[in-house]
């Protein structure tokens, strides 16, 4: 085996306006070859919404001037999700600039029974973003102040607009970071972040949203605000409310704006690329890693060849270690570069001595550590280029996460392009992708629902970061018992009784209404 130690410089990783509140950059993949939904359970029957009308828009433009966006051509990628697999027929897209606004327009699309889908940065990967047939779409985008940050606790307030990459940019000059980073970071915004509970890289160190969020600010469908902004560590008054809003994908409230919790930037950052022959190395080596680096390990993510090959293949992205059947991307973050080199030093020594790997690299350059990354953060992208792409995201226990690569493989045979496998060994997520030269039926009942019988059998989520949105929902079942599922349709219909927050997405056609 041979490790190659890059050495380099150390990589140090406004108001809104309110009215009465209750108290409390991926590139784009190329031109589909057909837009479609990914699922039969995609193609739900529109429900009894009104249509957008003259005076609706007279109305949307006297409380938004210019922000009332009508073209077609300026609609497009709006109506479209990133996959490009999910398609509505928006005619209308607002773009707010404070939460008073947001109160105004939904109080207005509830009297008027009127469907809205919130969107982000409309980077996400099940569909949610996107209207299914005519909803109006408020866009966030403009919703980009950062309200304060307290450089003493780390707890930064902020507009659900903006963009991940701009924060953690923001918060590096004052010596701190997000505890959240994506592929997406250069589109997706922190509001529908928290929205889709989404996970990232630095989930094994800096934990989920659920716990880094403190407080939350939300419209409800009805138009009042919900005010749960606290940026207190310790609230232990009553029921967590922001808790529902997490993780809800806009179908409870809009969330406005959001208080998180952010670490100090560490001194110290190391990237590794190694390589493995077999996956049971690859684990024990998580097992060894997590022992011996202990509180400077930040991540722990993997991919196969065929990830690697696709890299190669589609973004020219170079491999600068020998072939191997897997890859893990190791990244340490710590205060005192000399203790962290050591203990570093010290892992690799024993992975290598005990065969684990068999060939890395390490970076402690800045533009040597975006490189690693790019192999890990890139594979989505890669995949796009590749055909068309069933994509899932479970959960499972560590020692499974690649056996329902291995048992798709088997179960499809010849009868997909690809299978290939990555994601966040730390937390037990697999991305599994499958791609196929066009879309084809065939292939995809062969994959559904036998990759969510197979993640129930083996004790495991169905969605482990990327939420239901419009393409899964049907599929909750699997995941959770009837009598969760009709508590959570329960509480839609108390929150949004009319049902006009991004509809169709995230509970099933026929939610359960009982437990029997």
């Amino acid at each position: 085996m041979t490790l190659r130690w890059e050495l380099g410089s150390v990589v140090r990783l406004g108001s809104s306006h309110r009215v009465t509140t209750l108290s409390c950059a991926l590139r784009a993949p190329p031109p589909a070859r057909g837009l479609h939904s990914e699922s039969p359970s995609a193609a739900p029957q529109r429900r009894p919404f009104s249509r957008v009308s003259e005076e609706d828009l007279t109305f949307f433009r006297r409380i938004l001037q210019n922000r009332v966006i009508t073209d077609p051509d300026l609609l497009e990628s709006s109506n479209v999700d990133w996959l490009r697999s999910v398609r509505g027929s928006s005619e209308v897209l607002l773009r707010p600039q404070t939460t008073e606004e947001v109160s105004q327009i939904l109080k207005y699309c509830s009297n008027r029974l009127l469907a809205v889908t919130p969107q982000g940065g409309n980077t996400g990967l099940v569909g949610g973003s996107v209207p299914v047939y005519d909803e109006i779409i408020l866009s966030t985008s403009l919703m980009n102040d950062i309200i304060s940050f307290d450089n003493v606790s780390g707890i930064l307030t902020c507009q659900a607009g903006c963009v991940l990459e701009n924060l953690s940019q923001y918060l590096e000059d004052r010596d701190h970071m997000m505890p959240l980073d994506l592929g997406a970071k250069g589109s997706c915004h922190i509001g529908g972040n928290v929205a889709t509970n989404a996970g990232g890289l630095r989930l094994l160190r800096y934990g989920s949203l659920r716990g880094t969020v403190l407080g939350l600010e939300a419209v409800l469908s009805d138009g009042r605000v919900l005010d749960c902004l606290s940026s207190l560590r310790k609230d232990n008054t009553g029921y967590d409310l922001k808790q529902l809003f997490i993780g809800s994908e806009g179908t409870l409230g809009v969330i406005t704006a959001v208080s998180v919790l952010c670490p100090r930037r560490p001194a110290s950052v190391n990237v590794v690329l190694l390589g493995c022959e077999s996956f049971q190395q690859l684990l024990e080596t998580f097992q060894l890693c997590r022992g011996m680096l202990g509180e400077i390990l930040s991540a722990f993510e993997f991919l196969d060849s065929e990830c690697m090959d696709l890299l190669k293949t589609h973004l020219e992205l170079t491999n600068p270690i020998s072939e191997c059947p897997f890859y893990i991307v190791i990244e340490t973050s710590g205060s005192d570069a000399t203790h962290d080199a050591e203990k570093l030093h010290n892992f690799l020594e024993e992975a290598m001595t005990s065969l684990l790997v068999i060939d890395g690299t390490v970076a402690t350059e800045d533009s040597k550590i975006k490189a690693l990354w790019s192999l890990r953060e890139r594979v989505t992208e890669a995949l796009t280029h590749d055909g068309f792409v069933y994509k899932y995201d479970v959960s499972l226990p560590v020692d499974m996460i690649y056996q329902l690569v291995l048992d798709m493989r088997e179960h499809l045979g010849g009868g997909a392009k690809r299978v290939v496998g990555y994601g966040h060994v730390g937390d037990g997520n697999l991305h599994l992708n499958i791609t196929s030269s066009a879309k084809d039926p065939s292939l995809l009942a062969s994959i559904e629902p036998f990759v969510y019988e197979w993640t129930a059998k083996h004790r495991g989520s169905i969605s482990a970061e990327h939420g239901l949105g419009l393409k899964k929902r049907n599929y909750i079942y699997y995941s959770k018992h009837r009598e969760a599922v009709s508590l959570m349709s329960k509480i839609k219909d108390m929150l949004d009784p009319k049902g006009i927050l991004n509809p169709y997405k995230t509970l099933p056609d026929t939610s359960p209404r009982s437990s029997n």
